[in-house]
């Protein structure tokens, strides 16, 4: 079913012509494009221009890898089934959209025809243009839409099945990249636990072959003291003038100030 989607998707975008191209690139691993230009009958010119149109949509992913011995670049292609499904999803759901308002029109209005020239109107034009055709004369006719109701109702459930069966497809493909996923994460941990171990076991290597050249080496540890602070007391010193005792409360410049004055003054008096 999954491969009718693709084949599908692939018919709506590039046209029934490129529909070959779907199963080439419907793998697990991505295709040489020049293998799939070879398998198409194609240049590989035209094979690129179908690939590119998938690709506008994100129907396809593409690698890149360049040849050690011509030096040019090829691309190796594969299907995105996910996205597939996505975009045949919007289509169906916008064709049941369409579907659905043209049966709600039908069955709420009333339209006319003219049974000679074959045109349809709805209820507006056709009284704008007085129930008569410009083209040739004709009175217009109520149309009957019954057989118009059954095709679309018909359509719109073979659409809504279709839709179902890719819900499904992608409730599938996500519960697969779930398991993918899950998977992917405990080999990148036992990988991570591998490298832990091997690098515990370089380290421990490295300290045997140490030890064997140059003995087992005893690490003392050196016992850490702690300093006491003790705080020294400030005394404050008495200052004392020669032979005299200064007053209490009185600065030693001050006092020496007044003496030196009073020196003065005796000589000038004793010179006098």
């Amino acid at each position: 079913m999954l491969k009718d989607f693709v084949k599908e998707v692939v018919v709506i975008v590039v046209g029934k012509n490129a529909e070959p191209i779907a199963e080439l690139i419907d793998a697990k691993k991505h295709v040489n494009e020049f293998i799939i230009a070879k398998k198409m009958e194609i240049t590989i010119n035209q094979t690129r221009n179908i690939l590119y149109k998938l690709s506008d949509y994100g129907l396809v992913s593409s690698v890149r890898k360049k040849d050690k011995k011509k030096g040019w670049y090829t691309y190796f292609w594969k299907i995105e089934h996910l996205r597939v499904l996505e975009f045949l999803k919007e289509i169906l759901e916008k064709k049941i959209f369409q579907f659905e308002t043209q049966i709600k029109n039908r069955e709420t209005k009333q339209f006319y025809i003219c049974k000679t020239c074959n045109l349809e109107f709805n209820e507006e034009d056709a009284l704008l243009k007085d129930f008569t055709c410009n083209e040739c004369g004709g009175i217009f006719t109520i149309k009957d839409n019954a057989k118009l109701l059954r095709e679309f109702n018909r359509n719109t459930s073979r659409l809504k099945k279709q839709l179902g069966d890719i819900n499904i497809e992608l409730k599938k493909l996500m519960e697969k990249f779930e398991k993918e996923k899950i998977k992917e994460e405990a080999k990148n941990k036992a990988e991570r636990k591998l490298v832990r171990q091997k690098a515990a076991q370089a380290r421990a290597l490295v300290k045997k072959l140490e030890e064997e050249k140059y003995g087992k080496k005893k690490v003392v540890k050196k016992k850490v003291v702690k300093k006491k602070v003790v705080k020294k007391k400030v005394v404050k010193k008495k200052v004392i003038s020669k032979g005299k005792k200064t007053p209490k409360g009185v600065p030693r410049r001050v006092l020496k100030k007044t003496l030196t004055r009073g020196k003065k003054v005796i000589k000038k008096k004793g010179k006098n």
